[in-house]
């Protein structure tokens, strides 16, 4: 890894656990203003503080960020495709890295949608951008996803062929869903690449996402990247203070629970 690349990655994966808390913002892009993010400005105003990093389009960053705000900042350059059309996986690269570096980026994120009649593209699209991230020094984020099946999306088998696949293709960090059984292999199956868990469709409660995290940590974990479970909390902040805890200082989801919620 370049130097550049580290010193990156470095305002990503933060102190002396080089663990992130990463929020997801980037889900109007296909999904429209959903419940907890019709202001982002406000929503980033209020907890921007509480996270290490956040994953975003160039529209709400470049209207709704602010400079000072001291967050790594992940920028999302595939897209075009949304729940109003015929294929959510039908992604495209939709930013240059030139405009992700002049916009300040610290990294980029691409999906791929291993299992999907996309997966050639998708695949092809992270293996090419990864050259390109090398050239310039950009940390690449693969968000990886394996289509509408469920049972294969929570299957750690095809968790770690999709994070295999990423991290053969040239990625230097991959979003991965968790599973409770064999979430081990899937992070082997990354060879060293820093992995972060998903935060999925909003659990029924918080003891839920903090057990998740909880457990992903101790699976060798490098984070989370979660966004309803953070945006369409009651208490968004409370939400991030415990999984700060969990994340850098290895508390319990019980403790962070007692900790953060009155």
């Amino acid at each position: 890894m370049s130097f550049g690349k580290k010193i990156r990655m470095s305002r990503i994966f933060r102190g002396e656990s080089a663990r992130t808390v990463m929020l997801a913002l980037d889900h109007g892009m296909a999904l429209g203003p959903m419940k907890g993010i019709e202001r982002p400005r406000e929503l980033l105003n209020s907890v921007g503080k509480y996270v290490d990093s956040i994953m975003l389009n160039k529209g709400i960053l470049t209207n709704c960020g602010d400079p000072s705000l001291g967050a790594g900042v992940v920028l999302r350059i595939s897209g075009a495709s949304t729940i109003a059309g015929p294929d959510l996986t039908a992604e495209r690269i939709t930013t240059t890295l030139e405009s992700a570096i002049r916009l300040g980026a610290d990294a980029v994120a691409v999906s791929i949608f291993v299992g999907t009649p996309n997966e050639h593209a998708s695949i092809e699209a992270l293996s090419l951008l990864a050259d390109e991230c090398d050239r310039f020094g950009i940390p690449l984020l693969a968000v990886t996803a394996l289509g509408k099946d469920r049972e294969k999306g929570f299957d750690p088998r095809y968790l770690a062929l999709a994070v295999r696949v990423a991290a053969e293709m040239g990625a230097d960090m991959i979003k991965t869903y968790f599973c409770e059984d064999g979430f081990e292999k899937v992070i082997e199956s990354a060879a060293g690449i820093p992995v972060v868990i998903a935060g999925g469709p909003k659990m029924d409660n918080d003891i839920s996402v903090l057990e998740t995290a909880q457990k992903a940590v101790k699976s060798g974990c490098r984070g989370v990247d979660m966004g309803r479970n953070v945006w369409q909390n009651e208490d968004p902040i409370a939400m991030l203070k415990a999984l700060r805890a969990i994340i850098h200082e290895n508390a319990s989801a019980k403790d962070a629970l007692l900790q953060y919620w009155k």
